[in-house]
């Protein structure tokens, strides 16, 4: 596994996947960003970050096929993920193969704040 300061953040957003990097940086962690799906899936099985920061809805592969496809390998299925979703009703289709360590966030109502103590509190 790399580093356990080492986080995936996955956006197609650009400005919000800076914004999340720069936290994430200030914070202490090293911060790698994809901006799609596929680009998701192949830096979390090269690098296994310690964590994983997931859009859903994104192009090439969206985030629920991400997340169901690093749950089926098993070189990223321990991998925590947290989900941050625009929408509520997302999270329903995701929610059964979710861990103990995985959780997510709704994008209107939470603060860059919130996405920081999630980070810190998975990988305790």
């Amino acid at each position: 596994m790399a580093d356990e300061k080492t986080i995936l953040v996955v956006d197609d957003d650009l400005t919000l996947r800076e914004m999340y990097e720069e936290r994430l940086k200030q914070e202490g962690y090293i911060v790698i960003g994809a901006a799609d799906g596929e680009e998701a899936i192949s830096k979390a099985q090269d690098q296994l970050p310690a964590l994983i920061i997931l859009d859903i809805m994104m192009p090439k592969i969206n985030g629920i096929d991400v997340f169901k496809q690093l749950r089926a390998d098993e070189k990223t299925k321990g991998i925590p993920i947290v989900i941050l979703t625009a929408l509520v009703q997302e999270i329903d289709k995701v929610k059964e193969l979710m861990t103990d360590r995985d959780s997510y966030l709704i994008k209107s109502q939470d603060m860059p704040k919130t996405v920081i103590e999630k980070v810190t509190a998975a990988l305790k």
